[in-house]
């Protein structure tokens, strides 16, 4: 076999290891860091990988920046709305797409999609390609999010928050007067 794609199989087990730390810290309102630590130090889980740790860890120390990012991505979808398995795919995903030079964003992209297959919804992989591919192309455009769960507010009843279209008038005139926006 290819030493490729063992080392493709291998990050592949690493994703979905930091997927079920993830998902397994939310579910038990625990600190990953801790969820990490316990499954370092056990016998009764499967081991975690060095790269495992390191998507655990970097989701946890960028989760901030990972989730404004996303909000502004997911017209329609707070993060804390999402499901929470969609929510970790997509926190892993923009972790490797904003944070990691060793993984190529059409790779981060396709993991996180094949996880989104195998472990959610339907429409899931869907949601997970467009917001991620969004993100990795620096695009401002909001991908709209599956049907499933949305539900449609009065214009005026829809509260502020990221990705509304004031944010995105503001970054496009503080981009016409030549400032940097805050990408």
């Amino acid at each position: 076999m290819p030493q490729h794609a063992v080392r493709r199989g291998s990050r592949s087990k690493a994703r979905k290891r930091a997927l079920d730390i993830l998902f397994e810290s939310e579910a038990r309102a625990e600190d990953p860091l801790e969820v990490l630590r316990r499954r370092i130090a056990g016998s009764d889980a499967p081991p975690v990988s060095d790269f495992a740790a390191t998507l655990v860890e970097g989701v946890v120390a960028h989760r901030d920046h990972i989730d404004v990012s996303l909000g502004k991505l997911a017209r329609g979808w707070s993060v804390e709305r999402m499901a929470a398995v969609d929510r970790a795919i997509l926190r892993i995903g923009a972790f490797e797409i904003l944070f990691t030079e060793d993984v190529d964003d059409a790779v981060a992209i396709d993991e996180a999609i094949s996880l989104a297959r195998e472990l959610s919804t339907d429409d899931s992989p869907r949601f997970v390609n467009g917001v991620l591919a969004a993100l990795a192309a620096g695009e401002r455009v909001p991908v709209a999010a599956p049907a499933r769960e949305r539900v449609e507010l009065p214009p005026d009843a829809e509260p502020a928050g990221p990705g509304d279209a004031s944010d995105e008038a503001s970054d496009e005139s503080d981009e016409a007067r030549g400032e940097p926006s805050d990408r």
